[in-house]
């Protein structure tokens, strides 16, 4: 991360820099990417009704006219690809995402849901993102974060939780002025009864996750600020919790008094409480991110996360062995139909749906 260091000793404020693509993290978290796709109204195969032309085809990261197709070739999205050792956090704020993978399960997701994926051991998965809309533009808004295992924990089985956006718990603050900031609390409990707020709970992790350690202090925050609303982001419970800040939707914000261009990642102080300011102009966006560090070596090759370069290498060995159960669909890039409906169908052959 490059450094516009504040000196001031008793900011909260530790580095600000430019967002980037993947966005910088920092221990416990390993990346981070924002997709953000103004995609056209679909064909008739659930892909954009455009020219694909001008793309690189299976390796399209372009943005042309405000959109990329990714690694798909006829739908945007992620065909099948293996991980090992980490989990992925997918937050979809808008449009769809069709997961299937090695183990038989699949699921549709979106509009504020939230995929927590245990790779553990190992599983390949895709992810595509069906565009069902004949008649208009189909955006497609999501976030995805991958928060590294612990040694103990990275050969965990494969596992996934769904977080439909119905039951993710949501929290408003009105301010003096009239101001209004929403947060979503994916993953952390924000908010402490001895400040003068009663605590708002998050859902629970998956069981081998780092954030479902005692002390991780894990925290996965959405932030949405009206123009000129005032709120204080409160301090972190845990002892050597690290938190970042993304500014990434909106012009200018102050943080702890200091104005801040967006968009920007901004490291805190995680034991200090930060009061934010947003401009007067438009609206701005936030996510934040923190933890207590791993504190343990990261050896990585791509999809594959371990502790040292000989696991990495029997990661490798072990999946030109067994790709890690193999692939049961006739297609890389399976999608689940013209119909919007959510819904995740688990290995064990369960069905969940948000309506429960």
């Amino acid at each position: 991360m490059s450094d516009n260091n504040n000196n001031e000793r008793n900011s909260p404020i530790v580095k600000i820099a430019p967002l980037g693509f993947p966005w910088q993290t920092i221990d416990p978290f390993l990346f981070c990417v924002y997709h953000d796709d103004a995609y056209p109204k679909a064909n008739g195969r659930m892909g954009p009704e455009a020219s694909l032309a001008g793309r690189q085809i299976g390796q399209d990261f372009s943005r042309k006219d405000g959109w990329s197709m990714y690694h798909g070739d006829t739908v945007p999205g992620f065909p099948s690809h293996p991980h090992r050792g980490f989990e992925t956090v997918t937050i979809v704020r808008k449009g769809l995402v069709d997961h299937s993978d090695s183990l038989g399960a699949t699921a549709r997701f979106g509009g504020g849901d939230v995929q927590w994926l245990t790779a553990g051991k190992g599983i390949v998965h895709s992810e595509m993102f069906p565009l069902l809309d004949n008649g208009a533009a189909n955006p497609l808004e999501l976030f995805q974060i991958w928060l590294n295992l612990p040694a103990k924990n990275k050969m965990a089985e494969p596992h996934f939780t769904m977080f439909w956006s119905e039951a993710i718990p949501r929290f408003a603050s009105d301010d003096a002025k009239g101001g209004r900031t929403e947060v979503a609390v994916i993953a952390g409990r924000l908010g402490d009864a001895a400040a003068g707020q009663e605590p708002i709970h998050p859902l629970s992790p998956p069981p081998d996750s780092w954030a479902a350690q005692a002390g991780a202090d894990v925290a996965i925050w959405t932030l949405k600020m009206t123009p000129g609303a005032q709120w204080t982001l409160p301090a972190a419970t845990g002892e050597g919790t690290r938190r970042m800040l993304y500014f990434f939707k909106g012009a200018m914000a102050y943080l702890a008094g200091q104005r801040i261009e967006g968009p920007a990642a901004v490291e805190l102080r995680a034991d200090a409480a930060v009061e934010l300011v947003n401009g007067d102009d438009e609206a701005s966006e936030f996510l934040v991110l923190q933890g207590r560090p791993i504190a343990e070596p990261v050896a990585q090759y791509g999809p594959f996360v371990m502790n040292t370069q000989a696991e990495i290498s029997q990661t490798m060995a072990d999946y030109r062995r067994t790709q890690f159960g193999g692939w049961p669909w006739n297609d890389p890039a399976p999608v689940h139909g013209r119909e919007a409906a959510r819904f995740a169908l688990h290995p064990d052959g369960r069905k969940e749906t948000p309506e429960g």
